[in-house]
């Protein structure tokens, strides 16, 4: 896991005094940002002490940065202790000084300075602990990954058909309602083809996804509710939400009640019940779509962590993604929680691939519902930040100890019952962020615990494009 600067309890630090003590041992060299200290090619036979700037430790062949050293810390001594190449690259994340001391050098150094001595040996023990670590880690995410492809080649024909099933019941299902208003005699054929067209208008979503906060769509819902009832309407209250959820408020409605071709009495308790029947079945037809095509994007990401296949980004819509994470969650966010949303207008659509980002999306929430136990509030929030876009979730849990905190996104850590979780919905979360070129952390303390998320606009670096109405856009210039 990458280490925040500063964090001396997994990396100490020399001081400027122990620097100034090293000097004598080594050769200052000068790198300019991007210009690699060595790789997993070459043989590692120096500690190289970081003076000035910042140097990025990355993985072999896949690019993951594992930590970023700034002035202080110091790399490459894991390869002298174990006789080995170097399992990782070194690379200058800024133009930088460093201290080149040679193993022979080192040997000198520690009959020399004994108490400097001691910080390099204790943090490569340390780092020698941690190293072991993450090998077994790798091994059980081997052993994941071919799971994944297997399990994402059974899931896939399945999961695409109930896709196309959904798709086409939401069609027949609207067909059947139409074709039942146009048997119902209690309306004119005029009156008939009014409703149809708001039918047409508020199922097929012409005016939008609506996107409203607890107490506006709570106020909204009571001037419907009383509208329902004023005109006929028993227990108004049950079909308001739904109306709302369509964009329809009262002004809409009056239509039906006004004009040469008007409902009323019991002809537009009717319309009404035809309305509010074609808007739900067409929601939880919706639903069945979204959630089916959720299935088929976490098979897709499967067979992409496993590399069985890869697939180019596209433009998506972090607001509409957020959306849909918190309607697919729907049933666990109805009994108890408060969503509160805080959307920044004209944020800029993200090169990513949107499903894996709606994989981020719902491990998080999910985890803030399991941490409140089902009651409190959640916070969804987006921003612009120049060039990124940030996200933040919070939830009025109880908070991540301070023991927890620096282990939330560790593969197979959970704090959860046997069962209950596997550990690894973080540590997915942390590589479909890197994977994007963004960044990921999290604040917590009692009442109030916050991942925010920053993703950069054009996609991570070295991206290839982004599919746009059917063609491929450069990104970035």
């Amino acid at each position: 896991m990458m280490h925040e600067p500063g964090d001396t309890a997994v990396f100490p630090k020399f001081t400027d005094e122990q620097l100034e003590w090293l000097r004598p041992y080594g050769k200052e060299r000068r790198i300019e940002e991007g210009e690699y200290l060595f790789t997993e090619k070459e043989s590692v036979d120096s500690f190289y002490v970081v003076l000035e700037g910042k140097v990025r430790i990355s993985l072999k062949g896949e690019g993951e940065t594992i930590a970023v050293h700034p002035p202080g810390e110091f790399t490459g001594g894991l390869a002298i202790l174990t006789g080995k190449s170097s399992r990782h690259r070194a690379q200058a994340a800024a133009p930088s000084r460093i201290l080149e001391i040679p193993s022979a050098s080192f040997q000198k150094l520690s009959s020399e300075r004994p108490q400097v001595g001691d910080v390099f040996l204790s943090t490569l023990a340390r780092r020698m602990r941690e190293s072991q670590a993450w090998l077994r880690q790798q091994e059980k995410m081997a052993s994941l990954g071919k799971l994944s492809a297997g399990l994402a080649h059974e899931l896939n024909n399945p999961a695409a058909a109930a896709r196309r099933a959904a798709d086409a019941l939401q069609e027949e299902t609207l067909k059947t309602q139409r074709m039942a208003l146009t048997h119902d005699a209690r309306f004119t054929p005029a009156q008939k083809e009014n409703l149809a067209a708001l039918g047409r208008e508020v199922a097929e979503g012409s005016g939008g996804p609506v996107y409203l906060d607890t107490l506006e769509r709570s106020d909204r819902e009571d001037e419907l509710a009383d509208w329902l009832e004023d005109h006929g309407l028993e227990d108004g209250w049950k079909l308001a939400p739904t109306l709302v959820s369509a964009n329809l408020d009262a002004e809409r409605l009056d239509e039906l009640a006004a004009g040469p071709d008007s409902l009323y009495g019991e002809g537009l308790v009717g319309a009404l019940e035809w309305l509010g029947a074609t808007l739900n079945l067409a929601a939880l037809v919706d639903e069945v779509g979204q959630s089916t095509g959720r299935i088929s994007e976490l098979v897709r990401a499967m067979k992409e962590y496993s590399h069985m296949d890869k697939t180019s980004m596209s433009e998506v819509d972090v607001r509409e993604g957020l959306e849909s994470t918190l309607t697919i969650l729907a049933h666990k966010l109805r009994n108890g929680i408060e969503v509160e949303r805080e959307y920044a207008e004209g944020l800029p659509r993200l090169c990513a691939h949107g499903g894996e980002l709606n994989q981020v999306w719902t491990n998080i929430v999910d985890n803030a519902v399991d941490a409140m136990d089902g009651h409190g509030k959640l916070k969804v929030k987006t921003s612009g930040d120049g060039e990124y876009v940030l996200v933040e979730i919070a939830d009025d849990g109880p908070g991540i100890s301070r023991e927890f905190k620096n282990r939330v996104f560790e593969p197979f850590f959970t704090t959860k019952g046997v069962g209950e979780g596997t550990g690894l919905g973080l540590d997915i979360v942390r590589r479909i962020v890197a994977g994007h070129g963004g960044e990921i952390r999290v604040d917590s303390q009692p009442g109030e615990t916050s991942f925010k998320v920053r993703l950069p606009v054009g996609g991570p670096p070295g991206a290839p494009g982004v599919e746009a109405n059917g063609e491929t856009d450069k990104v970035g210039g």
